[in-house]
């Protein structure tokens, strides 16, 4: 299922918060080769973790992390201005209607689905926090990845070559984007905002 939890909340979660900061040190730091800070709990983390973001997951049955995304607005820090301004096209991102969303990660063995899920997770954000975009960074891996589950993203911009090729990325969601990643998940629409809304403490009527 899709959990919504901020940061502050993590520690009600400690399995499931645990395993999935060692699922970003295991892909990021272990299969990607990215210099990323790993602690002596083999969590990774870096400083946008201490800024309270929201994180989708996606919790497997034995209630470990299978998937995450994590979200900021970009009114505050956000990766996409600090790090990559220079892809962006132009001046900073800087706006309440278009969030930041990154470390996107896949727990090792991770069905097929778990990917649309995060998406179709992000397209609840936008729908229930009033989002206009989405605004990411990526390497390029996931063009496929976002190819496949029917969410490919604006590119405003993109450096390197090959595997090491990073890009910048704008989403919007439509509704027929919705159901097609949907789809892809194999989750109701119902379902999904169903998850959402009860994250939030809202009745479905209020979200709708």
């Amino acid at each position: 299922m899709l959990r919504y939890i901020y940061a502050d909340q993590l520690d009600n979660y400690p399995r499931l918060a645990g395993s999935m900061f060692r699922d970003r040190a295991d892909q990021f730091r272990d299969r990607l080769g990215w210099a990323v800070q790993v602690d002596g709990n083999g969590h990774e983390r870096d400083r946008y973790d201490d800024l309270n973001p929201l994180y989708v997951i996606w919790q497997r049955p034995d209630g470990r992390h299978g998937g995450s995304m994590r979200f900021l607005p970009t009114t505050g820090p956000v990766m996409v201005n600090d790090v990559f301004g220079d892809l962006t096209g132009g001046g900073p991102i800087v706006s309440p209607l278009i969030w930041e969303c990154t470390r996107f990660c896949l727990s090792p063995g991770a069905g097929p689905n778990v990917a649309a899920a995060l998406m179709l997770a992000g397209g609840e954000i936008m729908h229930g926090f009033g989002i206009r975009h989405l605004v990411g960074v990526f390497d390029a891996r996931m063009i496929r990845i976002y190819r496949t589950i029917g969410a490919t993203p604006e590119l405003l911009g993109s450096q390197g070559e090959g595997r090491a090729r990073v890009s910048v990325g704008l989403w919007a969601f439509s509704p027929l984007a919705r159901m097609r990643v949907a789809r892809r998940a194999g989750i109701s629409t119902e379902l999904s905002r169903l998850w959402f809304t009860r994250a939030f403490g809202l009745r479905p009527k209020e979200a709708a």
